[in-house]
C-alpha cells in the first residue's frame, strides 16, 4: 500500500497579515498540517501542488520552510502562479529536489512505495496563466516512456475546464498537448493538480484529474460567469491518494477541520439490522 497526501495553495503571507485581508491563510495551513501530522497511518509523501505562497516575498517562504519543516512525511513542492521559482530554491530545503529541471523549470520523477511522482512546473513568471512549454512536454513523454510503475502527475494548473470561467481563463494554455501525452501513457493513474480551489474531478487523456481544494480559502462557485471572481470560507480539505496493487488510485477527500464523531453504527447492544 502506499498513500500519498495532496494540499495545494497555502498562500501563505508574511507573519501578521491575512490574504485579501480576510483569509488567515497562515493559520489555516498550519491546522492543514497538524492534521496530515495526526492522520493514522501516515502518509509516505505529501505533495504540494503549488502556490506555496501569495506574493514574491522572501518572508512568505520562511513562514513556508518553517511550516513544512513541521510534517513527519517526506514533503515534495511544485510551484503554481504565485510562487517564485527563484526563492523557492533559495529558501526552501528537505521538499524534494527542487534545484532539477530543465530550461529554468522545475520538474522531476521520484518514486514513493510501488508509485511514481511526475512534478511538473507550469508556472509562467509575471502572469496568472499557466504553461509547460514545449520542452518539459518532451521530457514528460520521455519519463513517462521510462517506466510502467503506475504514475501520478502533478502540477499547479488543471489541464482541463472547470466550467469556471474567471479562473479557466488563467488555466493552462497548453492543456491539449499534455493530455496528448498522457493519453499515450496508460499507466498514469491519476493527474493532480490545484489553483482553482475547490474539489473537481474531471478526464484528462484518458485517466482521472483530481483537483484538491486549498488549505484557505475556496473559490466560490460561479458558473454563469457573474463577475470577475470571488472567494468564500468554505472548509478547507486534502486529498488522500490511497495505491494497492488491487484497487489501484483511490483518491479520498479529507477535511482539515474535526467534526463530531465518529460514532458506532450499532451502538445498542444486540439491535442488528
Amino acid at each position: 500500500m502506499t498513500l500519498i497526501a495532496q494540499i495545494t495553495d497555502l498562500h501563505i503571507r508574511p507573519r501578521g497579515l491575512a490574504c485579501y485581508r480576510v483569509s488567515e491563510t497562515n493559520m489555516l495551513a498550519r491546522r492543514a498540517i497538524e492534521a496530515l501530522n495526526a492522520f493514522d497511518p501516515q502518509p509516505d509523501a505529501i505533495v504540494v501542488t503549488g502556490d506555496l505562497g501569495d506574493t514574491p516575498d522572501e518572508r512568505e517562504y520562511a513562514g513556508v520552510q518553517r511550516l513544512l519543516s513541521r510534517l513527519k512525511a517526506p514533503v515534495y513542492v511544485l510551484p503554481g502562479n504565485h510562487d517564485s521559482v527563484k526563492l523557492m530554491r533559495e529558501s526552501l530545503s528537505g521538499v524534494g529536489p527542487i534545484h532539477e529541471g530543465e530550461n529554468g523549470k522545475m520538474h522531476y520523477a521520484v518514486d514513493i512505495g510501488d508509485v511514481r511522482l511526475v512534478a511538473l512546473d507550469s508556472a509562467v513568471p509575471g502572469a496568472p496563466h499557466g504553461e509547460l512549454g514545449e520542452a518539459q512536454i518532451a521530457w514528460l513523454d520521455r519519463t513517462l516512456a521510462e517506466s510502467d510503475r503506475p504514475t501520478l502527475v502533478a502540477l499547479h494548473h488543471p489541464p482541463a475546464l472547470t466550467g469556471i470561467a474567471h479562473m479557466d481563463r488563467i488555466g493552462l494554455k497548453d492543456a491539449a498537448a499534455f493530455a496528448g501525452v498522457i493519453s499515450r501513457h496508460s499507466h498514469v493513474a491519476r493527474v493532480m493538480c490545484g489553483h482553482i480551489h475547490r474539489t473537481i474531478i474531471a478526464a484528462v487523456g484518458g485517466t482521472v484529474m483530481t483537483l484538491a481544494p486549498s488549505t484557505g480559502h475556496q473559490v466560490h462557485l460561479d458558473i454563469l460567469d457573474k463577475g470577475e471572481g470571488e472567494f468564500i470560507m468554505e472548509p478547507p480539505a486534502f486529498f488522500m491518494h490511497h495505491h494497492t496493487r488491487d484497487s489501484g488510485v483511490v483518491s479520498h477527500l479529507a477535511y482539515v477541520e474535526k467534526f463530531a464523531g465518529p460514532y458506532p453504527f450499532f451502538a445498542d447492544e444486540g439491535v442488528s439490522f
